[in-house]
């Protein structure tokens, strides 16, 4: 499957399909026993909220398409931020985060980023994050049923 996926910058007609995957996998974070997400957190990834994020110059959004339709999206504030990165559950291990990761990463040293990279994880993905690098750098957290871990990615001297 890696081979057959396309990554892109996200348009905004992309966006109630990234909403619709966001959704489809925000069970991953809640850290509710109800399975319920933060209605703040909702409204930020409605279809006109990533409208929005896809049309500020300060995020990076891109997508990943297969066969399958939308299958993964990263988006990158001011080049250090990891504010998005999700990726539909069928395609969970099949290199899809690590593809939108690279590209991602590439388009934000080149846009100058010298400053490493900051993101906060949910519980569940943080294997994801320390596979690409990056550590643990601080306490769980939690914002109304949505948990998260903050991590940091060093860049190597060389090239910050």
């Amino acid at each position: 499957m890696q081979n057959a996926i396309a990554i892109r910058r996200a348009q905004p007609a992309d966006a109630p399909f990234i909403s619709e995957l966001i959704l489809n996998v925000a069970h991953y974070f809640s850290s509710g026993s109800n399975g319920k997400v933060a209605t703040w957190f909702l409204d930020s990834v409605a279809p006109l909220a990533i409208e929005g994020y896809i049309s500020d110059t300060k995020y990076n959004y891109l997508v990943a398409h297969s066969e399958q339709g939308l299958v993964g999206v990263i988006a990158v504030r001011d080049t250090t931020h990891i504010h998005h990165l999700f990726v539909a559950p069928e395609t969970h291990r099949q290199g899809v985060a690590t593809r939108l990761w690279t590209r991602a990463m590439a388009d934000a040293l080149n846009g100058g980023n010298t400053d490493g990279f900051f993101v906060r994880s949910s519980e569940y993905a943080v294997p994801v994050y320390t596979r690409f690098g990056f550590r643990v750098a601080g306490a769980r957290s939690e914002k109304d049923g949505v948990a998260f871990v903050p991590m940091r990615l060093e860049l190597p001297h060389e090239l910050s």
